[in-house]
Order: C-alpha cells, then structure tokens, then sequence
C-alpha cells in the first residue's frame, strides 16, 4: 500500500500521537509521544526514554505505528513502519543531545528558556531519538 500523502500533509499540523508497539507477548502498548514529521522522508522523529516500556520494546521490535488526530477524532492517520534508536544521551553536548535539541526546536517551534536545563535533563532522563521511518499509512482525513 503506497504512503498517501494527504495523511502526511494531516500529521505534519499535529506534534502529539499515540505511538504502538509491541509488547512481548504480542498486544500493542500504547504511548502519547510528541513528534515531527518529515514529509521528505517520509519519517517521524520523537524524543524517548531510554527505560521506558515502549523503548524496551522497541529493542526487542522495531515495528510500530503512530495514530494522529483531529481534535474531535474523526480525521486520522496512522503511519506505520520500523523505529531505528540513536544511542541514549550520555553528555550534554554529545550528538543525540544536539538531535534533542534540534527536535525541540521543530516540535515547539522556538528555543527553551534554559538550555543549560534542558541538557542536563535529557543526560539524567536517559533520553534518545526514535525515528519511524514510514513505509505504510491509512486514516481518513475529512474534508479532504
């Protein structure tokens, strides 16, 4: 099934979704993650932490979906594909602290108010880049 570029033009105007995965025993575990999208890739970046549920099974599976919404829920995309993980964030300057950064800017739109802060969090979160690279979409968005 081909990516259908109206459902990416409908995500990239969100930056919060649930993320899918799937846990060991094969039921999906469910996550709202912030995000941006790549229209280009197509591919979706999302700021994670390294010691929680859906990174673990992100190690162990790297095939996932993200749904996105309209605000009441009845336009949707689903984007569905593999996650590659960056290593975790080890010092606040090393190259995923920098992503994180990068993907905070695109997410927000503009800079953190202390990102001396902001560094040091993500070092003691432990946190890390995923990204979906996209190979499969559905949804319905209306009006459209």
């Amino acid at each position: 099934m081909p990516i259908q570029r109206d459902l990416l033009t409908f995500a990239r105007t969100r930056d919060v979704g649930a993320l899918a995965t799937l846990k060991r025993d094969g039921r999906p575990q469910l996550s709202m993650v912030n995000f941006a999208l790549d229209p280009a890739g197509p591919s979706v970046r999302m700021s994670l932490t390294g010691d929680r549920a859906k990174v673990a099974n992100l190690r162990r599976d790297p095939r996932a979906s993200l749904m996105v919404t309209s605000q009441d829920g009845w336009s949707y995309a689903v984007l569905e594909g593999e996650v590659r993980l960056s290593p975790e964030a080890r010092t606040e300057d090393d190259a995923t602290v920098e992503e994180l950064v990068e993907l905070y800017r695109t997410i927000r739109g503009g800079d953190h108010p202390d990102w001396d802060d902001y560094r040091r969090a993500m070092v003691a979160d432990r946190r890390l880049v995923g990204t979906l690279a996209v190979t499969h979409s559905y949804g319905l968005v209306r009006g459209s």
